[in-house]
């Protein structure tokens, strides 16, 4: 099953590559790989503000991921023309807004580790990272940049 028709199975409509906020460029690649910048938790087109233990919970802390997730397969999508030609998802990091308390970064960042799964099965498996940080950019609750290689 191509990448796209899982993509329709599950309902995912992949948005536009988002215009960077400040001096960088959306992805670079070089060689086989490309590196996508940080993209933000976005709802209804806006940041999707919050804290992880203060005013969110784990499960709406992973859908924000799991939207993550979605943003980035966008602009892997512009960066390389045809999301059949990822050979692998190498490398997540996540950052997750939260008080000093929550200890469930892993458990959110699984809503963008799973959706990769779904839709790229064997290939979406990845190295990643999760932390916990006192604020992101525009108070968003997730922030998650993305290594993958091109075949």
């Amino acid at each position: 099953m191509s990448v796209y028709d899982k993509l329709k199975e599950l309902a995912i409509t992949l948005p536009p590559v988002a215009t960077p906020a400040a001096a960088y460029v959306p992805f670079v690649r070089t060689g086989n790989l490309v590196f996508l910048s940080g993209h933000i938790a976005k709802k209804d087109g806006k940041s999707w503000v919050g804290q992880l233990g203060k005013n969110m919970t784990t499960d709406e802390g992973k859908l924000a991921a799991r939207a993550v997730a979605v943003d980035l397969m966008g602009t892997l999508h512009a960066a390389v023309g045809d999301l059949n030609k990822v050979t692998r998802i190498v490398k997540l990091v996540s950052l997750v807004n939260s008080t000093n308390e929550f200890t469930e970064h892993h458990l959110v960042t699984n809503g963008a580790s799973e959706l990769f799964g779904q839709v790229f099965g064997e290939k979406g498996q990845h190295a990643r990272a999760a932390f916990g940080v006192a604020q992101i950019p525009t108070g968003a609750c997730v922030e998650i940049d993305m290594v993958a290689e091109i075949g």
